[in-house]
């Protein structure tokens, strides 16, 4: 598997993610919450937020260590 495969699934993921068509954390696979726009992992607490302007979907992913 190379870089660009690892980036399109990963890519395909969080867009599932943002959609509402998965409900699993990528970082660490515990089921995700949805709150509006964000979506959020109560257990590594992992925050994703997105949203749509002029047909483009803009990702913002944030993840903390410990």
């Amino acid at each position: 598997m190379n870089v660009s495969s690892v980036h399109r699934t990963l890519e395909h993921e969080l867009f599932a993610l943002l959609r509402g068509a998965s409900l699993e954390c990528p970082v660490c696979g515990e089921f995700v919450l949805h709150d509006g726009a964000a979506v959020r992992c109560p257990e590594c607490e992992m925050l994703l937020r997105g949203r749509i302007e002029a047909n483009v979907l803009q990702v913002e992913f944030g993840s903390q260590a410990g």
